[in-house]
């Protein structure tokens, strides 16, 4: 099967992360995959290169200009399914299909921002999936923003499967050692954007006593973004004499080896679709301590983590103070439990069977 990809980049992003494993996955199982992006960010691109996947490229910065020139990229090739994620992306590979299309269309919906329901532009980009043979989102919340859009797309269209996690590669490290130096790692991966609500954690944090505070480690990895989050944390983080407990660093293509060195896994946004970071974290073998939206409380019970209200500080302090209280055994059988979670609902092979399915 000849399949293309399509997004807007190769960036760090989660949607990126989880096309890129399912490009993989299909490589590996014998289909021609190839790729298709339009903005130069690099950050996943070699590991396509060293997988046999091709990416090209379409740097167009005039709108019109580039949906013609993807639309005729994609037109004059002889694909049989054409797999893209993000709205945007997502709205040139159904114009792309007019009149009339030989391939297959899978979109996919990678976000559960309720914000597109107040967004003219975003909703009209979900409009147009009437043109398209399915709609497939990794968790139920989003999907139900996705049908209050469009509400007359048949039921048959409409697809919810979850992430892909290779467990071969994502798993638990057989030297890692819990509450290393008798302070507890949490290691937190996501982009510096308001959402992710570096602020509603450096003030759970701040309500926590001396001696809790003195147990606390929080390594953040991510990009820096355009609005001016990092920065206000930054001044936070100043204010309250909190530098000792928060480290930030870059993205990283690393992140497997780090998430092993860390006690607990955490996830703070006041909105997702299904995030990455929480189900590598639970394939990794983490408790995980996460922001009780979307589908995350489908994947988090009193056996594997916390769960906390994002807009709520005290509610954030008090899944921090009771991740402090786990003695070493706690952690151990805690993220036992993930794992097994993980294995259930997130296994590769599990995940492209479904693509398959909708594929064939």
């Amino acid at each position: 099967m000849n399949i293309l990809c399509v997004i807007d980049s190769l960036g760090s992003g989660g949607a990126q992360r989880q096309l890129v494993e399912l490009a993989k996955g299909f490589k590996k199982k014998g289909d021609d995959v190839s790729f298709l992006v339009y903005h130069d960010e690099s950050f996943f691109k070699n590991s396509l290169i060293e997988a046999g996947i091709s990416v090209d490229e379409i740097d167009e910065p005039n709108y019109l200009k580039r949906l013609l020139k993807m639309r005729k990229f994609i037109r004059k090739r002889n694909f049989d399914v054409v797999l893209s994620f993000l709205e945007a992306a997502n709205f040139i590979c159904e114009i792309s299909g007019l009149p009339r299309r030989k391939w297959k269309l899978i979109v996919g919906e990678r976000s559960a921002n309720p914000a597109v329901l107040k967004s003219l532009k975003l909703r009209f980009y979900r409009w147009f999936h009437f043109l398209a043979d399915y709609v497939v989102a990794n968790s139920f919340e989003n999907l139900k923003i996705v049908r209050k859009i469009n509400p007359l797309l048949p039921e048959s269209k409409y697809k919810v499967i979850s992430n892909i996690v290779d467990l071969a590669q994502w798993k638990p490290s057989p030297n890692y050692t819990p509450l290393k130096f008798n302070r507890l790692k949490i290691l937190i991966a996501g982009s510096h954007l308001f959402n992710k609500n570096l602020n509603g954690l450096i003030e759970g944090v701040n309500k926590l006593d001396n001696i809790e505070k003195e147990k606390l480690i929080i390594n953040w990895y991510g990009k820096l973004s355009s609005d001016s989050s990092f920065k206000e944390g930054q001044e936070l983080i100043a204010k309250y004499s909190l530098g000792n407990i928060f480290n930030f660093y870059p993205e990283t293509l690393k992140l497997l080896d780090r998430m092993q060195e860390a006690d607990v896994v955490g996830l703070f946004s006041f909105y997702e679709g299904l995030p990455n970071v929480v189900c590598e974290g639970m394939a990794t073998g983490k408790p995980i301590i996460a922001s009780s939206i979307s589908d995350v409380p489908l994947l988090l019970s009193q056996n594997n983590g916390f769960l906390c209200d994002p807009n709520d500080f005290k509610s954030i302090a008090n899944a921090l103070r009771n991740a402090l209280k786990l003695s070493k055994t706690d952690i151990e059988r805690m993220g036992e439990a993930s794992r097994n979670y993980a294995i259930e609902l997130f296994s590769r092979d599990v995940i492209l069977d479904k693509y398959d399915n909708l594929m064939n």
